[in-house]
């Protein structure tokens, strides 16, 4: 049965515990890292799974439960709803997009997302993350049997992106890695072998001010998480505690134009004034996210039998 792992803050102190309902049952042991859980917590969380909860969720602060240092690693364009947003055809997609995010972009569950003040096109992606078990030293093939060997928990991830950085300075690290520009959880939800089939079934939702952007399902990932761990680790180490984001789902305020469009702009257009059109263009949409507005992500499986929490965060200027 899958457990849901906490990473809370209580009279100054940090703890990790399992969540049972609205209460923390608190792990016996401290530990600095996530990497650090993963290594030496498991007779501890589940003794934990087995005793009263007897900590309130009410009463403690919520933090990020993947800590620094971590490798942020994300895909790109991986939801065919998203490609086809996009001007991509998902059908013709052979290879994975990859990229990364700081660690100083991590952030609580519950709370603040700062947009910086020369960012005007601050954007949202909920996104299933995936949390690393074990280390991946050279070129591994993962399969759907053995996936549970790599993957230690899932979480909800919002890859936060400041698209007037990323897109017209090409810049998808530095426009998506500003400091709490990735909350994280609320939980490490950590599955059972048997319950690894849900990966390709868990429900995705993002809310801005209680107004619906973004959903869909796992099942519509054009690169499933067994086969983009196989590609990762042809040219990528990982260690237990590192992240992968698997993509987001259409919905975001972003809209880029069709292919042909595109090309024509280009052609047409110096790159001062394509950039100026572009601003333009994006800054009439009013789904960019404004100081004030309250974004809420959940991600469950459709029978309710996995439940990563709900996250809830607040851009402020």
């Amino acid at each position: 049965m899958a457990i849901n792992l906490a990473h809370y803050e209580i009279s100054g102190r940090r703890h990790w515990g399992v969540v049972k309902g609205d209460a923390i049952a608190p792990l016996e042991k401290e530990y600095a890292t996530t990497a650090d859980l993963i290594e030496r917590g498991e007779a501890d969380w589940v003794a934990a799974s087995q005793h009263a909860a007897n900590v309130s969720l009410k009463d403690v602060s919520l933090l990020s439960p993947v800590t620094a240092p971590a490798r942020i690693l994300c895909q790109g364009a991986n939801y065919r709803q998203h490609m086809i947003e996009s001007g991509m055809n998902p059908d013709e997609k052979t290879f994975n997009m990859f990229f990364e995010k700081s660690d100083c972009s991590l952030n609580a569950p519950h709370g603040v997302v700062h947009k910086p003040a020369q960012v005007r096109l601050l954007d949202y992606e909920i996104e299933l993350a995936l949390v690393f078990k074990r280390a991946i030293t050279s070129p591994v093939t993962v399969t759907e049997s053995n996936l549970a060997d790599y993957v230690f928990a899932i979480t909800i991830a919002n890859d936060v992106s400041a698209r007037d950085i990323q897109i017209p300075q090409t810049q998808f690290f530095k426009g998506k890695s500003y400091r709490g520009f990735c909350p994280m959880g609320p939980y490490l939800t950590v599955l059972a072998p048997d319950e690894f089939r849900y990966l390709e079934q868990m429900d995705l939702s993002l809310s801005v001010n209680g107004t619906e952007r973004q959903r869909d399902n796992t099942r519509n990932l054009v690169f499933k998480p067994a086969e983009t761990i196989t590609e990762l680790s042809t040219f990528s180490d990982i260690a237990p505690g590192d992240v992968l984001l698997t993509g987001t789902p259409s919905g975001c305020a972003l809209r880029i134009p069709p292919p042909a469009l595109r090309k024509l702009t280009q052609f047409i257009l110096p790159e001062k004034k394509l950039w100026a059109a572009f601003h333009k263009t994006q800054a009439r949409r009013p789904q960019y996210l404004k100081s004030g507005d309250v974004i809420t992500a959940r991600i469950k499986s459709p029978d309710g039998a996995i439940d990563l929490g709900e996250q809830r965060v607040t851009v402020t200027a």
